[in-house]
């Protein structure tokens, strides 16, 4: 048997030799559902263009997840959590200055060639070209903070993927606000977290000096 032989069985056949299946798939994912995943192009080939060149309401809905193009789990709750937190940031994007900050259309590379579009993504205007945001449809930045808002869809390796994929990326903070719940997962790494219910307060540390906001606030103005 040749090299190349060998070598091409090694990436198409799953555990124990067995070739993959649709449920491997699914499971690399993060567990999600299969209505989530385009087939076209198929799964493990798509590129970047790909992305770019779906339909502009599917394009600003789907992530590249290992080649694969993944429809975000999102609803309206949700886009509302997002939305008001973008609003409690906005004297340091419109007064401060300090910051861009991009909602959940808003797509970001990641290492490994992922893009990512955290439900809102906080940049910091010094690391980006003349405090700007670039021109191109994906920002070449990673954010400083990433918030996810977790729906329904979600799944909790999804979620671990994710952080591990924004910590590896250089992202310093990750919050992860969970609606129903009402309380916010604050991480500092892809393992490290502290709890706030809806008593708590979130800071923004080094990345944003001097913000505060009540986690019952957020949740209220959501609703």
């Amino acid at each position: 048997m040749s090299t190349v032989l060998d070598h091409t069985q090694a990436k198409t056949n799953g555990p124990n030799g067995v070739r993959p299946t649709v449920a491997d798939l699914l499971d690399r994912l993060g567990g999600i559902a299969a209505e989530r995943v385009l087939l076209e192009p198929a799964p493990g080939t798509a590129t970047e263009g790909d992305l770019l060149k779906l339909p502009e309401d599917v394009q600003r809905a789907c992530e590249l997840v290992d080649g694969t193009l993944v429809v975000k789990a999102m609803g309206a709750p949700e886009s509302a959590v997002a939305s008001c937190l973008m609003m409690f940031l906005a004297p340091f994007v419109l007064t401060k200055k300090l910051i861009v900050v991009l909602g959940p259309d808003g797509h970001t590379r990641y290492f490994g060639n992922q893009i990512r579009m955290p439900d809102v993504a906080v940049i910091l205007r010094s690391r980006l070209p003349n405090g700007k945001l670039p021109p191109e449809q994906i920002c070449p930045v990673a954010p400083d903070l990433a918030v996810e808002v977790l729906s329904p869809g979600n799944t909790t390796q999804e979620i671990d993927r994710k952080l591990k994929t924004f910590f590896d990326s250089g992202v310093q903070q990750v919050w992860v606000a969970d609606p129903r719940k009402r309380n916010v997962l604050v991480y500092s790494t892809p393992t490290s977290c502290s709890e706030l219910d809806e008593d708590g307060t979130l800071e923004g540390g080094t990345i944003l000096p001097g913000f505060s906001l009540s986690v019952r606030e957020w949740f209220d103005a959501a609703e």
